[in-house]
């Protein structure tokens, strides 16, 4: 397993994305402005920090209605087998609240909460950013 990165849930896309890349100068990996998503890495190589429209991750996990409230941080770990790593898991008491599914033609996703609530991300990387 290794670390893939840690997003931030945001309300406020636009300002965060100024922020990260032009307040603090981290380089967008694709330039999305606007949004959903963004991931921001210095020049010279680490996992990098990503921010996301928080309501965007509400619809993902089924939480309509709770984005203004909801998770503000989530932790992503990649693993190899995502559907080998969650039965073990589960196996150890761990209780999805989604997936595994698919979340881009890229990667495949579950999600489960730690015991403060806090979002954590598996996933399984179908496809390397070329």
């Amino acid at each position: 397993m290794e670390l893939a990165q840690v997003r931030l849930l945001v309300t406020d896309f636009a300002a965060c994305y100024r922020f990260y890349a032009d307040v603090l100068g981290l380089v967008p990996q694709s330039g999305a402005v606007h949004g959903p998503y963004e991931k921001f890495g210095p020049a010279a190589g680490s996992a990098g920090i990503a921010v996301q429209d928080r309501a965007m991750m509400a619809e993902v996990l089924g939480e309509l209605g709770e984005p203004a409230n909801g998770h503000r941080s989530l932790v992503a770990l990649r693993v190899d087998d995502l559907d080998a790593y969650c039965a073990q898991i589960t196996a150890r008491g761990a209780e999805l609240i989604h997936g595994p599914a698919p979340m881009t033609d890229r990667m495949r996703v579950a999600h489960l909460k730690d015991p403060e609530g806090n979002l954590v991300e598996l996933q399984e990387w179908l496809l390397l950013r070329g």
